[in-house]
């Protein structure tokens, strides 16, 4: 049976100051599973939310999380108050606008090229 100390209690706070939880998931959880998790739960009536996991940054303690690693490795000691909820910052990434792109790319320009010896 799992103690007390490998489940913790997370809720996400999104740009606009709204959160998502809490929820109480395992020290083993990873944080690829906590990403998969907000854009599940995201506000469907939220504009820009998540379309994947990798649209997903989480933030805790001041520190960008990684995909691979899991939640008892990115406890902080510091920040992390035992029996507590830890807030997660959650930053979605805008998609890349391939389509603006192209309108932008600019016509080449004659330009003199002579060299004068």
């Amino acid at each position: 049976m799992a103690s007390v100390q490998d489940q913790l209690e997370i809720k996400f706070r999104l740009t606009d100051g709204s959160d998502i939880g809490p929820k109480t998931f395992p020290a083993a959880t990873s944080v690829a599973t906590l990403k998969e998790s907000v854009v599940a739960q995201w506000p469907k009536e939220k504009e820009n939310g998540p379309r994947t996991v990798k649209d997903v940054k989480l933030i805790s303690a001041g520190k960008i999380l990684e995909n691979n690693k899991t939640l008892g490795e990115c406890q902080s000691p510091l920040c992390d108050i035992p029996g507590g909820v830890t807030t997660m910052h959650v930053v979605v990434q805008p998609p890349p606008v391939e389509k603006e792109k192209k309108a932008v790319i600019e016509p080449k320009q004659n330009k003199c090229v002579c060299v004068i010896l």
